[in-house]
């Protein structure tokens, strides 16, 4: 048989804004989103979804930093991609930003079956920062966008099931130290892109699993999914489809309609939604997007991957404002069709020590009498499309598709075609674990890791040799164990610190940072460190001491203006006058502000920073001023609503649209 599959390297130029560098402070505080459900309010669940709800749920993303220093002035940028196609279609993937498909292209039709975003516009939706919508993306780590949305992720060319080829990507998740792999294939003649996926447990202990494949299509369409009932968060004042991170609470729901409105049409919910659906056990797994026509995509698996979900932005302003944020104007909306392990996303599943788990998904076209998709009749919808999907692919099909590539996903790699980070490389040389098919090899540990390999090496955490920000901090217990036992030096406790505090050993976390102080030639990141503990301790005056005098020792130390000082002044400036504000010394606040570089403080946030302490000193007229202007806060959270709560301090008029970005209705928040 000819293969006429192929793999090749290529470039995709698209207007991008530069990533800049991450925040180098250690990210101490809890996630604002804390994506918990309280005891009481599990009555009445599955009993296994109240289990997973509330089986370790994260509260910190360290070891990652956050990536904070995008801006929004995109420039024509050349992106490395990996295409894979067959004489069907042709996938296109970003292995520079988390193995995104940004683009699935059925040649037969000449249809993109996915939204893909005519540029790469980093915002505030990642578990860590930086995150860009459009295509497929491999969520892992815990409830929200993965920390690797914006990271490098290893690919390589691999023999696949039928004899042809391959594209394996892999990279070693950081916040729950967990492996994985994700591989693309497309057999000869098919319309499915195949998608195996695996995640590896090396460790003795069991580790909490989260996983959702997600996938953006244009939101002018039908969802269809095997379901009569979903899951909606809702938050306690009543408002139903608040979004991931604004709820309390879950209760089912009717499909297709609820509260009087047809829910599978993305715009006729008016704020952002998540509909998690139930799928009875036994049925297949599937959901598909469908345009007026019948035309659209369809993802289908294996029966682990059991959850489906539809995300909406909805009609509202807030959404609306959202959309237009991430992408360039005339573009259209997006809504994203969901699969994951569990039933929602506020659950994780148990992955037992020294095992796996794998699973195998498929994406491509689907076409449904249009009048029958679109119709009145649920029932009637639902069936037509799982026959079209069965006669386009027999679940039996991809049955044993899995079967076949389960044994091909221990196959080592022909090629390199991408390099990610070389966390995975330190845990292999740390524990030695055997990971057949997916190499984390020491050439790919560079100066991030060093300090990390010499503490291995020596038992001894290196000093810096240069005066800096210090570099990032690992947290797992391993690692904890050896600083504990390492020669007590200031870097070495400064670490240590970091690790017992993520441990929630906050106390002896508070000691090491102290003893560090005695001897460390550069106090600002222990003091900053001690403000936090302050802040979370009740002590909100010293706190604003720490801070000033954090902000005073760095300003002292600071070296140049490159990169790394510019964002460590930024991220401690700005912590520093919040904390000041907190306990109304408004002439300190603004003594930390002055001395701020005059391009950070043209920054959006910025700008919204210098707004709120105008407002603090009594000068309305100002922070008004400000708002008429104009800015933009590059980094602003998916959900914040600091913008509208400042606005609504300053006037009783209406909010401006341009600051709009509320996703909820305006009397709960």
């Amino acid at each position: 048989m000819v293969i006429v599959t192929t793999i090749r390297r290529d470039v995709l130029t698209l207007p991008a804004a530069d990533l800049g560098p991450s925040n180098p402070l250690p990210p101490l505080r809890t996630l604002d989103e804390t994506h918990t459900i309280d005891d009481r309010d599990r009555v009445g669940l599955p009993r296994d979804m109240a289990r997973q709800i509330g089986y370790e749920p994260l509260h910190s993303v360290l070891p990652e930093r956050i990536r904070d220093g995008y801006g929004r002035e995109r420039r024509p940028t050349e992106l490395d991609t990996v295409v894979i196609e067959n004489d069907r279609l042709r996938a296109t993937v970003l292995p520079g930003h988390g193995g995104r498909v940004v683009s699935l292209f059925h040649k037969p039709t000449h249809r993109e079956l996915l939204y893909r975003n005519p540029v790469v516009q980093p915002a505030c939706f990642a578990l860590n920062g930086a995150w860009f919508s459009g295509g497929i993306e491999w969520n892992i780590g815990a409830t929200g966008h993965t920390t690797l949305s914006c990271s490098p992720v290893h690919a390589a060319r691999v023999p696949a099931p039928d004899g042809g080829e391959m594209l394996r990507l892999w990279e070693w998740e950081r916040l729950r130290d967990l492996p994985f792999q994700v591989d693309l294939w497309l057999p000869d003649g098919s319309d499915f892109l195949y998608v195996g996926v695996r995640v590896r447990n090396p460790h003795e202990r069991p580790a909490p699993l989260y996983w959702w494949s997600n996938i953006a299509v244009p939101e002018e369409r039908r969802v269809i999914a095997p379901a009569e009932e979903a899951w909606l968060p809702h938050s306690p004042e009543g408002v139903g489809g608040a979004p991931i991170g604004h709820e309390r609470r879950l209760r089912p729901v009717p499909v297709p309609e609820y509260d009087g409105t047809d829910r599978t049409y993305p715009l006729n919910s008016t704020f952002p939604a998540d509909y998690f659906y139930e799928v009875p056990d036994g049925q297949r797994r599937w959901i598909t997007a469908l345009d007026d026509a019948g035309d659209g995509l369809v993802q289908t698996s294996t029966d682990t991957l059991r959850g489906r979900k539809l995300f909406v932005w909805g009609s509202g302003p807030g959404g609306r404002r959202w959309q237009e944020w991430l992408t360039e104007p005339g573009t259209g909306g997006y809504c994203e069709i969901q699969a994951g392990l569990a039933r929602t996303q506020l659950e994780h599943v148990r992955l037992e020590a020294e095992s796996d788990i794998s699973w195998l998904e498929a994406y491509g076209p689907l076409s449904v009498d249009a009048a029958t998709a679109h119709g009145t009749d649920w029932d009637a919808a639902r069936a037509a499309t799982e026959r079209r999907l069965d006669a386009a692919l027999p679940r039996d099909a991809v049955d044993a598709a899995y079967a076949a590539w389960l044994p091909h996903a221990d196959t080592e790699p022909v090629e390199v075609l991408a390099t990610g980070s070389g966390w995975g490389a330190l845990e292999v040389l740390r524990a030695a674990h055997k990971l057949p098919g997916t190499p984390f090899e020491e050439s790919t540990l560079g100066e991030d890791q060093a300090p990390w390999r010499e503490l291995l090496r020596s038992g001894a955490f290196p000093e810096p040799r240069r005066a800096g920000p210090p570099g990032e901090s690992l947290v797992a217990p391993h690692w904890r164990d050896m600083l504990e036992t390492a020669p007590a030096v200031p870097a070495a406790e400064y670490h240590l610190g970091v690790a017992q505090w993520h441990a929630g050993d906050l106390a002896q976390a508070v000691r090491s940072w102290e003893r560090a102080l005695e001897l460390a030639p550069s106090i600002w990141p222990l003091l900053r460190c001690l403000a936090v503990a302050d802040q979370l301790s009740g002590n909100p005056e010293r706190a604003a001491d720490r801070y000033r005098e954090a902000f005073d020792d760095l300003c002292r130390e600071r070296r140049d203006d490159g990169e790394r000082w510019t964002a460590a002044t930024a991220a401690l400036g700005r912590e520093a006058i919040e904390a000041l504000l907190a306990v109304r010394r408004t002439a300190d606040a603004r003594a930390v502000w002055e001395r701020l570089p005059q391009a950070v403080r043209e920054r959006g946030r910025f700008r919204l920073v210098e707004a709120g302490l105008l407002l603090a000193e009594g000068n309305r007229a100002g922070a008004r001023a400000v708002f008429d202007a104009g800015f933009e806060v590059a980094d602003l959270r998916e959900g914040a609503e600091t913008i509208g709560l400042l606005w609504s301090r300053l006037s009783d008029e209406p909010l401006p649209a341009r600051y709009d970005f509320r996703m909820r209705p305006p009397s709960v928040l």
